[in-house]
């Protein structure tokens, strides 16, 4: 099964994090933060999604691998690292709980983790890390 998703996607440690969320919600602006911390762009607008063996994995589509939009700046060139296995999801616009309960979010068949995220606070690349880190883990 594939699906084409809107979303942002980078990876760190060798893991993707999609990131979800309405047109202007800040999904290439974490994106971008978390490439400025050291991940690595996947895809940005539009990832592929494929269940192989039981693991998602992400890729960009070819008509914008190694692009990403920069609101303000227009579409820029960027190296990438394509496919990768999904780890985490991050929704953005979702309701964030102080003390949310573990979740998880089917794609193509297969659960991921799954977190709101509020993009735009200064911590939330490392929230992001720190939820790979610990939700990541647990798939």
């Amino acid at each position: 099964m594939s699906v084409l998703l809107h979303a942002s996607c980078v990876a760190i440690d060798g893991r993707a994090v999609l990131i979800t969320g309405e047109s202007g919600a800040g999904k290439s602006d974490l994106a971008l933060r978390l490439i400025d911390r050291g991940a690595a762009l996947v895809s940005d607008d539009q990832v592929r999604l494929n269940a192989v063996d039981g693991q998602l994995i992400a890729a960009a589509p070819d008509t914008i691998a190694g692009q990403i939009e920069v609101r303000g700046l227009g579409i820029m060139a960027m190296a990438h690292r394509s496919p990768m296995p999904v780890s985490l999801l991050i929704e953005l616009g979702a309701p964030i709980e102080r003390m949310p309960e573990p979740r998880s979010r089917e794609l193509c068949g297969i659960g991921v983790p799954a977190v709101a995220l509020d993009p735009f606070e200064a911590v939330a690349p490392i929230k992001a890390e720190l939820a790979l880190r610990e939700l990541g883990l647990r798939q």
